[in-house]
């Protein structure tokens, strides 16, 4: 059994957003736990200043690390989002990226705004936990 996604009547509708309200999980799946990922190349330089292509490139790295142990973007059940400098302009991109990488079926998500991460250049980064049925 795959895992499953509820967004409960009275509360707001957060797919448009780019998340889900709750995910569970049936006991004995394999989580696989993916480390901040950020808009780097193989080189691990950012790809871009470009706020928006580097939340391109930070969700395609996701996709990478999780091919590694044969899962993709369907397996991922919630996601740990940081954001530099936070301003509503920036849910736009980061919306576009979840609904292009998830449909109607968002995994759960918490947007945190940070003031720096680990180096200037990068302005997001994302974990992630997947869930092997």
């Amino acid at each position: 059994m795959a895992h499953v996604i509820v967004n409960p009547d009275g509360l707001h509708d957060p797919v448009p957003f780019g998340y889900s309200h709750t995910v569970t999980v049936p006991a004995g799946t394999e989580l696989v736990l993916v480390a901040g990922q950020y808009g780097s190349g193989p080189d691990g330089a950012v790809v871009s200043t470009d706020f928006a292509e580097q939340v391109k490139r930070t969700f395609h790295n996701i996709g990478v690390a999780l091919a590694a142990h044969g899962l993709d973007l369907g397996h991922v059940v919630q996601l740990r989002t940081y954001v530099v400098d936070h301003d509503v302009s920036k849910l736009g991109p980061i919306a576009g990226a979840v609904q292009e990488g998830w449909g109607a079926k968002p995994p759960a998500q918490t947007l945190i705004g940070v003031a720096s991460l680990a180096t200037p250049d990068v302005l997001f980064e994302v974990e992630a936990l997947a869930a092997r049925p």
